[in-house]
């Protein structure tokens, strides 16, 4: 979790519902108060349990075996397709609680079965799995990275890591949830389909589905059979009524474009981006190699206002970095003389490597810079691989900007998708 959230930071939410959702004037994931919390220090490794289940058997990749029904799994299902009648009411009134509901099982269709085959999300054209380290440098760089230099990291200007977001594995056989949507959910950028809800998963910096830290609360389910990815922000479930935020769906068997989803929109992380192919694991990590490029955050401050660059999508109000500032998107890659030597260990030196050959792309708002991707549910664990203080030793100076072309400037009306709310 990086960081929790003031409401000067979203979409102002009786102007949304006013207008229809349309005006756009916050992002998903962007983060206002940015305030540090004990999750994005710590290596989370236990197992948390399902609201209504009995000690679920998560497996390695994120999902739990078997298949536990909890209570709202067997309520009667729902269309796929946005919530309508009572789950919310009209402008400035209380959203009205409903109990959450399930569709049938093995209704997303697809089955493409190489999605993941190769640890990939996306095809292998997909720009997260281009290697950069020849890689142009944008004419700004200089500037940029003078700027950001003294500016600083987040946390006390420290390149530390987040170890917080979880990745939940489903399939045709996991009960799908529809949900309520909140004053997080912005239209046309935001999907609503039921998600699956694997039994003993959780969401970011919880030990279940609820969202008590009020925190981001990133909710990511891949369903390779389905070749679906989920990611939903400010996901909050307490085993019988879900509420959601930005849900952000991706087909993980197309490549895209720098347009993403739509120009202009946002998904479950501020810039546009998929979150799940860019966080990095304790498994990577162990094996010896990442092999695609890393989410990294900076405060809000810190980023240029309003201006980003592909293949980001989307930036925010809240950012109010000057002209120098990096924008919303920015792919920095770090310097091939930097000396891997001077990292304290193996784990610390693969990240490295992965920065200096894919690098990391600006995603979000946030305190802490990198994201890793938790350990509650995969094979090794970070302990002993890679501490969140590892890599403090780099500095943005030891970066350079990668060019992906000329700069847009965001402004609240741009996104102009249709909205999915049924699955093929």
């Amino acid at each position: 979790m990086n960081s929790n959230h003031t409401w000067a930071s979203r979409r102002a939410r009786p102007l949304r519902l006013a207008l229809a959702s349309v005006f756009t004037l916050a992002a998903c994931g962007d983060s206002g108060g940015e305030t540090e919390t004990n999750a994005s220090t710590t290596s989370p490794t236990t197992t948390s349990t399902d609201p209504g289940t009995t000690n679920p058997t998560p497996t390695s990749a994120g999902a739990t075996t078997g298949s536990t029904t909890t209570a709202a799994s067997t309520a009667a299902p729902t269309t796929a397709g946005p919530m309508t009648g009572s789950s919310q009411t009209s402008a400035g009134s209380e959203t009205t609680e409903t109990s959450a509901t399930s569709t049938e099982p093995g209704t997303t269709g697809g089955g493409n079965m190489g999605c993941l085959e190769d640890g990939h999300y996306f095809p292998d054209g997909s720009i997260w799995y281009q290697n950069h380290a020849d890689a142009a440098v944008h004419p700004d760089s200089p500037a940029i990275i003078s700027w950001l230099e003294d500016a600083g990291w987040g946390a006390g200007d420290e390149f530390r890591v987040d170890f917080s977001i979880e990745v939940l594995d489903a399939d045709a056989n996991t009960p799908k949830l529809d949900f309520i949507e909140t004053g997080d959910f912005f239209s046309p950028d935001c999907d609503h389909v039921p998600i699956p809800v694997p039994a003993g998963g959780a969401i970011e910096g919880e030990d279940g589905y609820q969202c008590e830290s009020d925190g981001d609360c990133h909710l990511i389910v891949r369903d390779p059979d389905s070749c679906v990815l989920y990611e939903m922000w400010r996901a909050d479930y307490d085993g019988n009524t879900f509420n959601g935020g930005c849900l952000a769906l991706w087909f993980m068997d197309q490549v895209y474009g720098d347009t993403g989803r739509g120009d202009g929109c946002t998904s479950a992380d501020a810039a546009g981006f998929p979150i799940a192919p860019l966080l990095f694991s304790a498994d990577e990590v162990a094996a010896g190699e990442i092999d695609h490029a890393i989410r990294f955050i900076l405060p809000n401050a810190h980023i240029r206002h309003l201006v980003y660059v592909p293949p980001c999508t989307h930036s925010t109000n809240p950012t109010s970095g000057g002209d120098d500032a990096p924008p919303y998107g920015v792919h920095l890659r770090l310097r091939p003389d930097y000396d891997l030597n001077a990292l304290p260990n193996e784990g610390a030196k693969v990240v490295a490597r992965a920065l200096q050959e894919y690098g990391m792309f600006l995603a979000d708002g946030g305190q802490i810079a990198l994201t890793a991707q938790s350990d509650r549910f995969t094979t090794n664990k970070w302990e002993g691989l890679l501490g969140p203080h590892d890599l403090v030793g780099i500095r943005p100076a030891d970066f350079e900007v990668i060019d992906h072309g000329d700069y847009k400037t965001w402004s609240g009306d741009l996104c102009t998708r249709e909205p999915i709310t049924t699955l093929p």
